[in-house]
């Protein structure tokens, strides 16, 4: 799952514990979130265009079952939605539980050599959205680079 550190990062959310991950624009992203994501899941923490590098930076756990996002009902948020309705909701949202930051980030420059991962969506051209299945062997593979610093 990716977020923009200097909009909601890492850090953010370990000094929160529990956080709203909001915002989610992207049918098919927020198709994952509805259908396919459950309570326990664990995710990884992507930091995306951090004026420097980016990459995974941590884990985290899904708290709770997609719910409607309240950013798409909030007239002056920037996630407002006004073609979207509290009795037909077009978006949706989950809670995130910190997990762990990771000694260092892991970037997106390593991701793309490590051959392990070449059928990654992250590192397919043109893909972009916000969120994205792993494998389990891709997470433990990732999570395996992380901790051997």
């Amino acid at each position: 799952m990716k977020s923009e550190p200097q909009e909601f990062s890492i850090h953010d959310l370990q000094r929160k514990g529990k956080a709203l991950w909001d915002g989610v624009r992207n049918y098919q992203a927020r198709n994952m979130l509805r259908d396919e994501m459950r309570v326990g899941d664990r995710a990884l923490f992507y930091h995306s265009n951090a004026g420097g590098e980016t990459g995974v930076v941590g884990e985290m756990t899904i708290a709770n079952a997609a719910y409607p996002d309240p950013t798409q009902f909030q007239i002056h948020h920037k996630y407002f939605d006004p073609k979207s309705s509290p009795e037909n909701p077009r978006w949706v949202a989950v809670d995130v539980a910190f997990e762990k930051a990771f000694p260092r980030l892991i970037p997106l420059s390593l991701l793309k050599q490590k051959k392990r991962l070449a059928g990654m969506p992250l590192l397919k051209r043109g893909n972009r959205l916000s969120i994205m299945k792993l494998t389990k062997t891709e997470y433990d593979y990732i999570t395996t680079l992380a901790n051997s610093v």
